[in-house]
């Protein structure tokens, strides 16, 4: 960070109302090829070997200026993906939008595209009544790449032919300046793509920036753009904004501009009034926040399991007011609140299913019944359901807060037991559980009075 701050020479802002590049040498900059995934470097070599343009690009760059460790490294080139899929047998193009080539070493994915350019001036051929952008498989070069991009921060190319830093937007001085600023107009670049609010807040808050006033404030009147946004595309951002080690701040941040009221407006009423409901999300993130920052893992089903707990326990009161046993109703609510579309969010099944096994553990918890105890220690679910049985008690109140404390107690010290002392807190329990049983009535040996014995000997004498 220091290094880039060298280049700046005074600078105070980053706003730029056109683009005017700055090569920054490699003597001038903190980058290194050993701070560089050994694949990408592979990747950025080949393409140079076979003549194509090759920039390391976006977040790679900006987060090895910040002196942090990139989660993936992007590659840009003059190449088109038919050309690169001929460069790679490892590569599969994907995308409709605009085409993108991945090439894969096992389990590491580098993703590169081709520079894009301008459209044609018809717009109406690439954007939707709102402005957002429907098709983008148009090409260009590296200058018009760069004023495509979204944030400064992330318009910063390094060049492996010489090790050099290309800087068109004054990206340096923003990451010096701690800025999130945004290229272009703000009003059209977020009806062009809606999702680049939430990457805003996301940069934000991962990168401990601001963003800059005029980036900021479209953001209040925009944020119903994001329901025009694919469900399943909303999902995957939402991964981004909550498992990255800041969910918390984020979700803070999502509420104040009004961004996560339009991914989950059934929520709305609860994070505005910050009730039980919003607590429980609260603490929910800070222990995902935490387990994440611990190296811990974590899954997106258990936060869902915490956003949508509420809604799921008000469904439940409701089916059982109208007389339906209470399993049944549980299953039935968790169905409604799952599949009955409230959000603009797509879960999928292998996470849906385990939202569904946490909550319908819940119960099972809290009743404790008998020798099913050691049973349910056995349950692949069991301990996400015991992780959120605790989430739940840290916001219950009065009775309620003294049983489940109880009742979490309980469960811990069964966990770190042996078999023998597991045997004796269920036989204890099981104990506590007959005196609180009333006594069945005894005949004192008499025959069971049969009523329908005695309906038939009377008949029977009626008839005689």
């Amino acid at each position: 960070m220091n290094l880039c701050k060298k280049v700046l020479s005074g600078q105070k802002s980053s706003v730029k109302a056109t683009a005017e590049l700055q090569i920054i040498p490699r003597a001038q900059h903190n980058i290194s090829r050993k701070d560089i995934s050994k694949n990408a470097l592979k990747v950025l070599y080949r393409l140079k070997d076979a003549g194509y343009d090759a920039y390391l690009v976006g977040g790679g760059v900006r987060d090895l200026l910040l002196g942090l460790k990139p989660k993936d490294f992007d590659i840009v080139t003059n190449a088109t993906p038919e050309q690169i899929k001929k460069c790679f047998s490892n590569c599969r193009l994907i995308g409709r939008r605009f085409r993108l080539a991945h090439i894969v070493f096992g389990r590491e994915i580098i993703e590169v595209a081709t520079f894009r350019g301008h459209h044609e001036t018809d717009n109406s051929k690439h954007k939707s009544d709102d402005g957002q952008l429907l098709r983008d498989n148009v090409y260009g070069d590296i200058d018009q790449d760069a004023e495509r991009r979204d944030f400064s921060a992330n318009s910063l190319y390094y060049d492996i032919k010489d090790f050099s830093i290309r800087d068109y937007w004054g990206g340096v001085a923003a990451i010096a300046n701690r800025e999130i600023e945004l290229i272009g107009d703000p009003d059209t670049r977020y009806r062009e793509d809606p999702v680049r609010m939430l990457r805003a807040v996301r940069f934000a808050q991962k990168l401990d920036m601001q963003i800059t006033p005029r980036s900021a404030k479209p953001i209040y009147q925009l944020a119903p753009l994001l329901q025009n946004i694919p469900k399943a595309r909303l999902f995957e951002e939402c991964l981004k904004l909550f498992l990255a080690g800041k969910g918390l701040d984020t979700f803070k941040s999502l509420i104040e501009f009004g961004l996560f009221q339009q991914i989950f407006p059934n929520l709305a009423e609860s994070v505005a009034s910050e009730n039980a409901a919003y607590q429980l999300m609260s603490i929910a993130l800070r222990n995902t926040d935490t387990r994440i920052n611990n190296e811990m893992r974590v899954t997106p089903a258990f936060l869902f399991a915490a956003f949508l707990w509420h809604e799921m326990e008000q469904a439940r009161e409701h089916y059982q007011a109208q007389g339906m046993p209470a399993q049944d109703a549980l299953h039935t609510a968790a169905s409604a609140v799952l599949d009955g579309g409230q959000y603009n969010v797509t879960i999928p099944k292998r996470f849906s299913t385990t939202i569904r096994d946490i909550w319908a553990l819940q119960p099972r918890l809290e009743k404790r019944a008998g020798k099913r105890c050691l049973k349910l220690l056995e349950h692949p679910k069991f301990r996400a359901a015991y992780d959120f049985l605790l989430l739940r008690t840290e916001i219950a109140q009065g009775e309620q807060a003294t049983e489940l404390t109880a009742i979490c107690t309980w469960w811990t010290e069964l966990q770190k037991s042996d078999a023998g002392k597991q045997a004796s807190l269920v036989n204890q329990l099981n104990s506590q559980a007959d005196k609180r049983r009333p006594r069945k009535r005894r005949n004192n040996g008499k025959r069971p009075y049969n009523k329908r014995r005695r309906s038939n000997n009377s008949e029977q004498s009626n008839n005689d």
